[in-house]
């Protein structure tokens, strides 16, 4: 048998024989259901301690204050500690039974920090004109964040929210670590079986795939709002 017949009688083993292909696609429906949910949960917690923390430097109230040093904590502890022990901590807790639902909320919170620091970065980029404008058409606080500030900061932070999806995507490469059957697991398993790495060659080349879908969203997303600045 030679090197390419070998590679064929693997490839089919990795893939073909047992309905493996199957298996594939579980770790793959995994790996995206995973990083969307937790990107979604990482949003809504970034947006909230975001815009604690930058209503918090405009006031004097210790309430806001406390809530702002609360806040830094949380990215603190988040950003110090590797995720994968954030993870193996929520699955050993009683209320997590699945490990699919501990990762899902692990990577959320975990990505949460990070979003924050985009969200942060990215109202500290909006103008301090921008609030005296609001403040000047009658719009009270609240209503100068929702609707000036916050959209132009968003918008502002756009690309580096798909940099942190992309950086999801591939951290949940981890979460096997506590029995949830993403792709790498999935592979991972199929070459324990197989005894060849055709299993995490396929696994790389479906994350390549995917992260190279996301960049190109990304640069089309790029493209439109520098048309929309243009404009």
């Amino acid at each position: 048998m030679n090197a390419f017949e070998k590679f064929i009688q693997d490839l089919y083993g990795a893939v073909i024989r047992e309905d493996r292909w199957q298996l594939y696609l579980e770790g793959l429906k995994n790996t995206v259901l995973i990083a969307l949910t937790a990107c979604l949960i990482g949003i809504f917690i970034g947006l909230i301690v975001s815009t604690i923390k930058y209503v918090a430097a405009t006031k004097e109230s210790r309430l806001w204050k406390a809530a702002a040093a609360l806040c830094s904590a949380y990215t603190t502890v988040i950003r110090g500690t590797p995720i994968i022990v954030q993870l193996l901590i929520l699955y050993n807790l009683s209320y997590f039974t699945e490990g699919l639902y501990a990762s899902i909320i692990g990577f959320g919170i975990n990505s949460g920090a990070y979003v924050s620091e985009i969200f942060r970065s990215g109202l500290n980029s909006i103008d301090i004109g921008q609030k005296e404008a609001g403040r000047s058409l009658g719009l009270g606080q609240w209503k100068t964040m929702r609707l000036i500030i916050l959209p132009q900061a968003v918008k502002n932070t756009l690309p580096a929210l798909f940099n942190e999806f992309i950086a999801l995507l591939k951290e949940t490469s981890v979460a096997g670590y506590i029995a949830v059957r993403d792709l790498t697991k999935v592979a991972d398993g199929i070459r324990g079986r197989t005894f060849n790495s055709i299993p995490l060659y396929l696994a790389a080349f479906l994350y390549l795939i995917l992260v190279a879908g996301m960049a190109a969203l990304q640069k089309r997303m790029e493209k439109r709002l520098a048309r929309s600045d243009r404009g």
